[in-house]
């Protein structure tokens, strides 16, 4: 499973690329404004950044656009920008028109906003690059979205799609392993949420008490 970043900060992309080893970007509105930058500057750092290697980055269109002839001509504009960018559209009718005839014209699109097995199976039968299914904010309001994911991952499967899936909006270290043990094929979370996921609790004691025990012996190498 390929773990991506959920994230539009270049200084938090360029540290888990070198020292996490992620293999790809997500990004969208919200991202791009924590960043304190204006969109364009956003991607036109990524594009430079990342020329010269193979580095999937999803860049969201203007969520504003509600027929699929705009959204394609704006999705046309931004992905020659870079050859690593796909193009973010949501899951609605207008959103997979515009995918079906992007993905026709070789243009890379992750279908964002999926939060149902059914929106999932049309994303997968016209060929889209990714499908992003949303968990984090279905299971902060009490929804158990191991059917759904399981039954997505099932029916790729069985039909088998080009399509890879992105399990989105994660935000804890339990749903990235759950989605890990389900067959997902890319998980996509937040810097922060990456490293709790590698830290806990009983690691720090051990090591504290495995460095009280190295304090107290006689050290000696051969």
């Amino acid at each position: 499973m390929k773990y991506f970043l959920d994230s539009a900060k270049l200084k938090e992309i360029k540290y888990a690329y070198e020292n996490w080893g992620i293999k790809g970007v997500t990004s969208n509105p919200k991202h791009v404004k924590s960043s304190g930058k204006p969109f364009y500057t956003v991607i036109k750092e990524f594009a430079e950044e990342f020329d010269n290697i193979d580095f999937p980055i999803s860049v969201e269109i203007d969520p504003h656009i509600k027929n699929a002839k705009e959204m394609i001509e704006q999705a046309i504009k931004i992905a020659k920008l870079s050859h690593n960018f796909v193009i973010k559209i949501p899951c609605n009718e207008q959103g997979l028109i515009a995918t079906k005839k992007l993905s026709e014209q070789g243009i890379k699109v992750n279908v964002t906003l999926v939060f149902t097995a059914s929106q999932g199976i049309q994303v997968g039968r016209i060929g889209a690059r990714y499908c992003s299914p949303f968990i984090g904010w279905q299971e902060a309001s009490g929804v158990d979205c191991s059917l759904f994911l399981s039954d997505l991952i099932s029916i790729y499967e069985s039909y088998d799609f080009d399509t890879e899936i992105i399990v989105a909006a994660l935000r804890n270290g339990k749903q990235i392993a759950e989605a890990a043990a389900l067959g997902a094929d890319i998980v996509t979370c937040g810097f922060d949420v990456y490293k709790d996921s590698f830290e806990h609790p009983f690691t720090d004691k051990g090591l504290e008490i495995f460095q009280d025990a190295w304090d107290q012996t006689e050290k000696g190498f051969l």
